[in-house]
């Protein structure tokens, strides 16, 4: 049996994994205390299937046990049409003519349908601010180019995918929309002041903050002015302001751990106890199981050996611990179609502008 630190640093994990059941690898990562677990696009055939696989895994877990998932709307959205889902535009869509009660059915909607397969967070709304034309990688998933507009309507659709009983999360703090490089693929840097942040980058998630988000997701990016070694993930820099200028006290989670601009810059054995001692609550790691097991490690390594302490162990488990009370039991499948695409949702998508949804530069 795993011991109580071994369960607790497992605990700081969300974890991905192949397939449209619950694979052997992953079983085993619940089994050792993961706190969640994300779907991607290769974990989705139908409706019916995703309910079926959020039911098999808390079953699994017999413990509250978060399933995740990127559903924006536009080219970042892993439940689409085909699978029975209500589609939406990209939010430079709404930025472009929808209102605050606009965004707020938008936001419900996406709730209700993830809640009726079993879905617990989902990893919206971005509140980056589309400041450079040139960004590979947000672009119409941001609202516009204005703060203000940014943060009202971000924090409208937060609310709304909160009413439906599903966690919200914030992304990516503290900004990743003036960026010229992809952190999927490479470590972007921007040498922007504080003053320039907190008037541009910053002020988004700050009216997040206040808007009572459930979570927030770090960017993988280096802010040279606060850290020009580190990208926001490991910078206690950055994380500060997080807690200071933003006022968050809720969970912070990283982006994936294993996209490039932390795997092919930082290892595994800095990147981990560096997150977390950084000020990051939470972890995703998306892709391989022995990765994934591996950082689970270095995780209670790191406090075995008081790099990080138990006080900043206990600290973020109980943020995240906040976070899994969002966990529903398992979905009854039976009932799974009578919660989507009903009529009053398509409705709302069909009065919606509409944007060319483009590539989705989170696919996996």
């Amino acid at each position: 049996m795993a011991s109580t630190l071994d369960a607790d640093c497992a605990g700081l994990f969300c974890v991905g994994f192949q397939g449209t059941s619950p694979s052997p690898e992953v079983l085993e990562l619940v089994r050792r205390g993961v706190y969640g677990v994300i779907l991607f696009a290769r974990n989705v055939e139908s409706a019916e299937q995703v309910a079926e696989l959020s039911a098999a895994l808390k079953r699994a877990a017999g413990r509250p046990l978060l399933v995740t998932v990127d559903q924006e709307g536009g080219r970042v959205a892993r439940l689409r049409a085909r699978h029975g889902f209500t589609e939406l535009p990209p939010m430079r869509a709404l930025g472009q003519g929808a209102d605050e009660a606009t965004a707020f059915e938008v936001g419900a909607l996406l709730g209700r349908e993830l809640r009726a397969v079993g879905i617990d967070q989902d990893y919206a709304p971005v509140v980056d601010v589309d400041t450079n034309p040139a960004n590979p990688v947000i672009g119409d998933r941001s609202f516009g180019r204005d703060p203000a507009l940014v943060g009202r309507l971000g924090a409208a659709i937060a609310r709304g995918i909160q009413s439906s009983g599903v966690a919200a999360c914030a992304k990516h703090f503290p900004g990743h929309g003036d960026t010229s490089q992809d952190s999927h693929t490479g470590l972007p840097r921007l040498a922007h002041s504080l003053e320039r942040l907190e008037a541009v980058e910053l002020a988004p998630f700050r009216a997040l903050a206040a808007a009572g988000v459930a979570s927030m997701m770090t960017a993988h990016v280096v802010f040279e002015a606060l850290d020009p070694g580190r990208p926001a993930t490991l910078s206690p820099a950055v994380m500060r302001l997080l807690r200071t200028w933003c006022g968050f006290d809720g969970p912070a989670l990283s982006d994936d751990l294993e996209m490039a601009a932390v795997a092919a810059h930082f290892p595994l054995e800095v990147a981990v106890p560096g997150a977390l001692a950084a000020g990051v609550d939470g972890m995703l790691v998306c892709h391989r199981p022995d990765v994934q097991h591996r950082a689970i490690d270095l995780a209670r390594e790191a406090v075995e050996r008081g790099v990080v302490s138990s006080a900043r162990l206990s600290e973020a488990r109980v943020r995240l611990a906040r976070l899994v009370g969002w966990a529903a039991p398992p979905p009854d499948r039976r009932v799974v179609p009578t919660g989507l695409r009903r009529p009053e949702a398509l409705a709302l998508a069909a009065r919606l502008p509409s944007l060319d949804a483009g590539r989705d530069p989170t696919a996996a």
